[in-house]
């Protein structure tokens, strides 16, 4: 039987030795090629019929979002699907309607947008750092379920996922990127503040699935302590929620360059070259 203990704030967390094993590396590449092509399919399938999706990417700090947002679009073009990553709103957003500076964000005909946080930091982030009123997220409960149903009802598709990790790996997390150069930029005072204030931050998140996981557009929540698990089972998941035919063009054959007759390319001494700084190994 599973053995299993609860966090401080309140996540449950399966013991290290009762964990299934880790998928091996190659099989996880394997896997996600897969998977990945099959997303190109289903982005063809959403441009091909016109259709508009919204998917919402949240949870806690070094959850893993950032992670299975670059393995979803890593081939798909991003004139159909683009991510969306808002910074701290400006002075004069701060006085528009909450929802306002998502709206120009949404998708058109035949397009897919990735939130990377979104309209949710008013039940997070702004909630627990006393960036917003009591009355201002009062009202973000209240108004929420009708925005999404009204987004709904236009004809997006929208996905909600919460990246759930316990505090044990978020720590871990935080400790790599201590350690590591090119990640230490990810460590921004908010997520440092964020750390101290674990339970807050978890009280926060139920309060607002209780207000906002609605029918129309329930929050689907990813076990992300193991990154390479929570992006395959996060992609696979996706990919269910959409469905599409396959429209992969028959092999398509080049046909002949032009003879150059009498035209003379100018020589490479005539243009700015980029030095070659790495000209090749022997």
């Amino acid at each position: 039987m599973e053995k299993s203990k609860t966090s401080t704030g309140g996540t449950r967390v399966t013991e290290a030795q009762d964990r299934p094993r880790k998928i091996a590396n190659k099989r996880y590449e394997e896997e996600l090629f897969r998977l990945q092509l099959e997303l190109v399919k289903m982005v063809e399938w959403i441009k091909h019929e016109g259709l508009k999706v919204v998917v919402i990417f949240e949870g806690r700090d070094a959850a893993g979002k950032g992670g299975v947002i670059k393995r979803i679009t890593q081939h798909l073009s991003p004139r159909i699907c683009r991510v969306v990553a808002l910074p701290a709103p400006t002075e004069r957003e701060q006085t528009q309607w909450y929802f306002q500076r998502y709206v120009p964000h949404l998708p058109a005909a035949g397009e897919m947008v990735l939130f990377d946080r979104s309209w949710y930091n008013r039940a997070g982030v702004e909630r627990v750092m006393g960036f917003c009123t009591e009355e201002e997220h009062r009202e973000f409960m209240r108004s929420c379920p009708e925005f999404e149903r009204m987004l709904v009802r236009s004809g997006i598709k929208l996905i909600k996922y919460w990246f759930s990790v316990s505090d044990e790996e978020q720590e871990k997390r935080f400790q790599s990127r201590l350690r590591q150069d090119h990640k230490r930029w990810k460590l921004s005072p908010m997520d440092l503040e964020s750390r101290r204030r674990w339970i807050e931050y978890s009280r926060a998140k139920d309060e607002s699935f209780a207000h906002t996981d609605i029918k129309q557009a329930p929050w689907y929540v990813v076990d992300a302590d193991v990154k390479k698990h929570a992006r395959l089972n996060c992609i696979s998941h996706l990919l269910s929620m959409i469905p599409y035919e396959d429209l992969t063009p028959e092999p398509i054959e080049l046909p002949q360059r032009a003879e150059a007759g009498a035209y003379v390319r100018p020589p490479f001494s005539d243009q700015t070259m980029v030095p070659l700084v790495y000209p090749g190994e022997e």
